[in-house]
């Protein structure tokens, strides 16, 4: 437990300035928006008070979009409000960039930042809890139950039966990243399920973090398990062949090799990144379509009928959400045992 969370704190500092990548482009519109706000407010305030007067009612600008800000990275979150609209926004702080040589860095907290942040104090809080109230049943010479009795029956199943099978004789050491990773990414998924939060996993920077540190753990234990033998895992050289069609042959299969290294933690970081927002999007769009309905029915009694269809249509997506939220966690967590184990096994 105590290694679990050791690796926790590591993939949450690797996570968070990561996640900024995808915010920098949506910052820059943001400051250039309040710049011109700010040049233009009374002009503005006469504009919109000639249009309330002359049109009551009317929309004084673009229509809002209710599906992309719950998908992608912003500078800002949302939280209940009793006022319009019932969220309030929240603009995040903004640091200045760190200058490192030619490289920029920018450390300012986006809406998956603070998300990855809640999720890792939840997850620490609940496994902190779970080891308390495990440690006092066995002193006191019981069985776990409940949090804790959960906790440590899932921990047991993925570790028994599914990490060191898939990894192989004495990885141990390898069970602490794989459940940090699983239940970092069920936190992350299972956060993104409700009101106000995000799905950091819904980042591609951040299921590419997740990936990369993937990727060394399996090379990590590659270099482990084979010694001097791990340069056969990059460079193809088959002993069985003559020289002259060595060559040719080690230069075809050594980039082949090499890119094979790359694709497994591509596959991770995309399948993750694509499952978590399609799924999002579909519940959103789902949800849009009963304004839509209402709307193109003018808000008769047949629009409220025609409604139910996308809502039950958006409460079935939302159940499979939470299965897939567990599935993609465990489906990371299966790949990474897997491919430490197929590396810790290549000279055999």
């Amino acid at each position: 437990m105590i290694r679990t969370t050791r690796t926790i704190l590591l993939a949450l500092a690797l996570l968070a300035p990561l996640s900024r990548a995808t915010a920098q482009d949506h910052a820059a519109p943001a400051v250039a928006q309040k710049a011109d706000s700010a040049t233009v407010a009374v002009a503005a305030q006469g504009a919109d008070t000639a249009q309330h007067a002359a049109a009551p009612g009317a929309a004084t600008g673009k229509k809002k979009d209710f599906i992309m800000p719950h998908v992608l990275n912003s500078d800002h979150v949302y939280v209940p409000s009793l006022g319009h609209g019932f969220e309030r926004e929240i603009v995040l702080p903004h640091w200045k960039p760190l200058h490192i040589g030619g490289l920029t860095i920018d450390l300012s907290p986006t809406k998956h930042v603070v998300m990855i942040m809640i999720a890792g104090t939840l997850l620490l809080l609940v496994m902190l809890v779970a080891a308390s109230g495990a440690k006092k049943a066995r002193a006191e010479g019981r069985p776990t139950s409940g949090l804790a009795g959960a906790i440590e029956a899932m921990v047991l199943y993925l570790r028994n039966d599914v990490i060191l099978p898939n990894v192989g004789h004495h990885g141990e050491r390898y069970v602490p990243y794989c459940l940090s990773a699983f239940f970092l990414i069920l936190f992350c998924n299972l956060l993104g399920l409700i009101p106000y939060m995000g799905t950091a996993t819904g980042n591609i920077s951040v299921t590419a973090t997740m990936a990369i540190l993937s990727l060394i753990m399996i090379e990590f234990a590659g270099m482990r398990a084979l010694g001097m033998g791990y340069m056969k895992t990059i460079v193809w050289w088959p002993h069985d062949l003559p020289v002259v069609v060595k060559l040719p042959v080690t230069l075809i299969m050594t980039p082949v090799e090499i890119l094979g290294k790359l694709t497994k933690p591509f596959a991770l970081a995309m399948r993750l990144f694509a499952n978590m927002t399609a799924g999002h999007i579909a519940v959103l769009t789902l949800i849009g379509m009963v304004f839509t309905f209402a709307q193109l029915l003018s808000y008769s009694p047949a629009s409220y009928v025609a409604a139910l269809v996308p809502v039950a249509l958006s409460t079935a997506i939302m159940g499979l959400e939470v299965f897939v939220a567990f599935l993609q966690a465990f489906i990371f967590m299966l790949l990474t045992a897997v491919f430490i184990g197929q590396i810790r096994e290549s000279h055999h």
